[in-house]
């Protein structure tokens, strides 16, 4: 085997889920001293990345990230691991335009092995996904969530010519929510196929701000209360509809799920939305940024019951019913995100009693 290809293979063995291996590699790049003791703690619940947490002797904490190719879910989904360079550019800019403290320091990236280290959100914190379906709603959470969103967008089409150009390539963003969510989910939803095979459309030919691109309360953590968001890996130059479209999917199905809580979360994604409006201000695309977002929550709403990736909360009957209640929004969707939250709420009632 050609020298090439012997370094090639030894650099693909690392799999930083192997605390052996994982402490052999950071003391061979000098991250940790040739003695000293770590403690590695894998991280689960993400499919696309293998994630892991490293305890110092020193008390320093990091969390690594190595991307996968082949995510961890039912179907076959595939993307390039390089998307966990697109996290690292993602961590260094979020962390200038960000409001303090939302953002969590870039240590250092490998090229090589495909990872990232970033400094630990301190404990104890929280998952806000898991908070919010034992019921733990809090509208400041909601508040805080709509300014960081607005903040980012407000910003970043602040410095819209370095950014254009700095996440202009969209490859990771196409497969890994263009295609499982939108595409995937119109093979599988003849009737949505015109709905979403539209959208992906307008959303390839939109490019106006800094888009996350997995805007969701799982990419929460709480820490004292104050918000910090994580998971860049799909940050791109588009569309900011699409975040507030992913991420009100979020409050819609979980207030699904929940009926006892519908009503505490249909106001608390009101208010989101309102708060987010204020944060963005009048910025010349703003007046246009409502009626594609009621479009991009529908065809998230149906992507996370339909597509590659759907929300694991959500049983049969439920996915069913999500599925039927947007099919039936789709034709004459609204033009605002009130009146579809309202739509939202009467056509499950509707289909919950067919």
């Amino acid at each position: 085997m050609p020298e090439q290809q012997i370094a090639q293979s030894v650099i693909a063995r690392l799999d930083i889920e192997q605390p052996d291996e994982l402490i052999a590699y950071l003391r061979r790049t000098g991250r940790i001293a040739p003695g000293e003791r770590v403690r590695v703690s894998i991280l689960r619940g993400g499919v696309s990345n293998r994630t892991v947490a490293v305890e110092r002797e020193t008390g320093d904490a990091w969390v690594l990230k190595q991307a996968l190719e082949k995510l961890r879910v039912p179907v076959d989904w595939f993307s390039s691991p390089e998307r966990i360079h697109r996290e690292a550019l993602g961590l260094e800019w979020l962390a200038r335009i960000a409001p303090a403290g939302c953002i969590t320091p870039l240590l250092f990236e490998d090229p090589e092995q495909h990872l990232l280290a970033m400094q630990a959100v301190p404990q104890p914190h929280d998952n806000w996904k898991s908070m919010l379906l034992a019921g733990g709603i809090q509208l400041d959470h909601f508040r805080q969530f709509a300014t960081l969103l607005g903040t980012i967008h407000r910003e970043a089409y602040g410095r819209r010519t370095d950014l254009q150009e700095v996440f202009a390539e969209r490859s990771f963003f196409e497969s890994l929510r263009l295609e499982p969510y939108y595409a995937y989910a119109a093979g599988q939803v003849p009737d949505a196929a015109g709905f979403l095979d539209a959208l992906i459309h307008d959303t390839l030919a939109c490019r106006i701000t800094l888009v996350h691109g997995d805007y969701s309360p799982k990419n929460i953590l709480i820490y004292r209360d104050r918000l910090v968001l994580l998971d860049h890996e799909v940050i791109h130059f588009g569309d900011p509809a699409f975040d507030l479209g992913f991420s009100l999917t979020h409050f819609l199905s979980k207030a699904h799920h929940l009926p006892a809580l519908r009503r505490e979360f249909a106001e608390a994604a009101r208010e989101y939305w309102r708060v987010y409006a204020e944060t963005l201000g009048s910025l010349p695309w703003a007046a246009d940024l409502e009626p594609r977002a009621v479009r991009h929550t529908l065809g998230c709403l149906l992507a996370r019951v339909a597509g590659r990736s759907p929300l694991e909360y959500l049983d049969a009957a439920e996915r069913d019913r999500q599925r039927q209640a947007v099919l039936s929004i789709m034709p004459t969707a609204p033009a605002t995100i009130a009146g579809l939250i309202c739509m939202f709420e009467e056509r499950l009632c509707l289909v919950s009693n067919l």
